[in-house]
């Protein structure tokens, strides 16, 4: 899922973000689906960018709510109308009003799916179960619900989510997808220890905002060189370098 939230796609040159999606789709070499995140705050820097994927060969294009603009319900709805129209590939709605100032409410995302048979799923980080449930009875059983917050992931899948767009899944995969598909299989019991092992992990990613604690996380694991932000973000606080890397050696992340 290249040029997400934590891939930090807000600050990449539309060549970078671009290269970014050509670079992945390389190494995967069909060997798994890449949905690329494609959105913006302009309906035709959306459009050129969703078109790109498409052309490089992409699986699929997350599209988050336009930013900035608080567009209204009716703007919502044309904005991912007219994105939808331009391709032909599967497209995932990207829900988080609290990245974006606006919701998409669930009576304008239940339109959306009607009349764009190619809006297949949405990745849902309001933080409300209650909202989720209303899409899933909203949308019916063919349409993806997805968490898009680790710590929810359970829950929602527990009434009828279909799984996750993680972020503790660049740290602990194989922990995230044995959770998941244990969810998925109705082995509930495994699910939920995973679910309650992960859990102050997930929390742990918010100490500082997506994706400072991740990047961190992966510095201090060894997989990469050094945490590198650019500006507005910057690297974790002091008081919270400690606090990462308890939780990280917890679960035998790296030496305690």
């Amino acid at each position: 899922m290249p040029c997400g939230t934590t891939g930090e796609s807000p600050t990449l040159s539309h060549d970078e973000h671009k290269r970014v999606v050509e670079l992945v789709i390389e190494t995967a070499r069909g060997r798994l689906a890449v949905l690329a995140g494609t959105g913006s705050n302009s309906t035709s820097e959306a459009i050129d960018l969703t078109t790109h994927a498409k052309k490089a060969g992409a699986t699929g294009a997350l599209v988050v709510n336009p930013y900035y603009n608080k567009p209204t319900q009716e703007g919502l709805y044309r904005h991912f109308r007219a994105v939808a129209e331009a391709v032909d590939i599967p497209i995932i709605l990207y829900n988080i009003a609290g990245r974006t100032a606006v919701n998409v409410e669930t009576d304008t995302l239940a339109r959306i799916v009607r009349d764009c048979p190619n809006v297949v799923g949405v990745k849902e980080a309001s933080g409300s179960l209650d909202q989720m449930t209303q899409v899933i009875l909203a949308c019916g059983p063919d349409f993806s619900v997805l968490s898009g917050d680790d710590n929810i992931t359970l829950p929602l899948m527990s009434v009828g989510g279909r799984g996750v767009i993680s972020v503790i899944a660049n740290l602990v995969p194989r922990e995230t997808a044995e959770m998941t598909h244990a969810a998925l299989a109705g082995d509930w019991k495994q699910a939920r220890d995973l679910h309650l092992k992960l859990f102050p992990l997930s929390r742990a990613m918010f100490l500082e905002t997506n994706p400072i604690p991740v990047k961190e996380a992966l510095a201090m694991m060894g997989k990469l060189a050094e945490p590198e932000f650019r500006l507005p973000m910057c690297g974790l606080g002091e008081a919270n370098r400690p606090r990462l890397r308890a939780v990280l050696a917890s679960l035998g992340l790296v030496k305690g």
